[in-house]
């Protein structure tokens, strides 16, 4: 069932969506059982309100102007069985060297082993996109050949015609490189423009969630 949203801009898609977890290492993680999805991005990205915009509940996911906020993969259940899993994002200078290299090797496990994943929304600050650290996700997912969807997050930060050129650019250079399993939209969380793209690529990978 979908209901309304307290602020009455459309609906909730996923009313009962909660926090679950915040894991430090996999073994912490829920069961792998159900469908599960992931949402990843370089710090400052727009990562958490991406993730608020798209399951329509501004609150569930922290937001904070300071990068790297997110150092642990942060579970959140739609639905029974049913989850979003916030990784910690990459990219942010003042990480310790130990807490990258630890969290290179838990995220490298979660991709290769992780049986209930089923896709990875990428997030990429339109104005910066396809840095190295977005490239290294997109090589995780390419391990296993897991669809990846990118949003352009901060779309509303530049004019419509750059937007769209970023658009035609970046998603050329992707499928070029990995074909159809990778996907590319504009995306602002500020407008929610995009949010119901996004919000029907994942109840595809989470097939009977919505």
């Amino acid at each position: 069932m979908v209901k309304p949203n307290s602020r009455g801009r459309g609906t909730v898609p996923w009313p009962d969506a909660v926090f679950t977890v915040a894991a430090h290492r996999m073994v912490q993680l829920p069961p792998d059982t159900g469908a599960e999805a992931a949402i990843v991005g370089r710090s400052n990205a727009g990562k958490s309100s991406a993730l608020n915009a798209i399951t329509g509940k501004p609150a569930l996911a922290r937001v904070s102007k300071t990068p790297g906020r997110t150092q642990q993969m942060v579970v959140f259940e739609l639905k029974p069985e049913r989850l979003l899993v916030d990784l910690p994002g990459y990219g942010y200078a003042a990480v310790p060297e130990t807490l990258r290299q630890h969290w290179g090797g838990e995220l490298r496990r979660y991709f290769e082993t992780r049986a209930c994943l089923r896709g990875l929304m990428l997030t990429m600050d339109i104005r910066h996109p396809l840095r190295e650290g977005d490239w290294h996700m997109l090589e995780l997912a390419a391990t296993r050949r897991l669809p990846v969807h990118v949003l352009l997050t901060k779309a509303d930060k530049l004019g419509r015609g750059a937007a769209g050129k970023t658009l035609v650019a970046v998603t050329k250079e992707l499928q070029a490189q990995y074909g159809e399993v990778v996907t590319v939209q504009l995306f602002s969380a500020p407008k929610r423009d995009g949010a119901d793209a996004a919000r029907a690529r994942l109840k595809v990978w989470l097939a009977g969630s919505g």
